[in-house]
């Protein structure tokens, strides 16, 4: 629990001193963006504090073209 409290202060941290400067620039595409991967970012960390599987991207993309590298193998025998 100690490690999330920490993540969350790094993370307003974070906040407090990049936000103020984009909102003054009007900057509102940056902003966005960076408050999407800053809380992306985040909750990946938080997770992995709280010792919470994330899957693998590549064994998603691995079930998905596994069938069709089958059937390219076969044809090419």
């Amino acid at each position: 629990m100690l490690a999330v409290l920490g993540i969350l202060g790094a993370s307003v941290g974070i906040m407090i001193i990049d936000m103020p400067s984009l909102w003054k620039k009007k900057m509102k595409k940056e902003l966005f963006v960076f408050i999407v991967l800053l809380v992306l970012g985040m909750g990946l960390c938080i997770s992995n504090a709280l010792h919470i599987h994330i899957p693998n991207p590549l064994e998603g993309a691995t079930t998905l073209f596994k069938p069709l590298s089958d059937i390219v193998l076969r044809l090419f025998k």
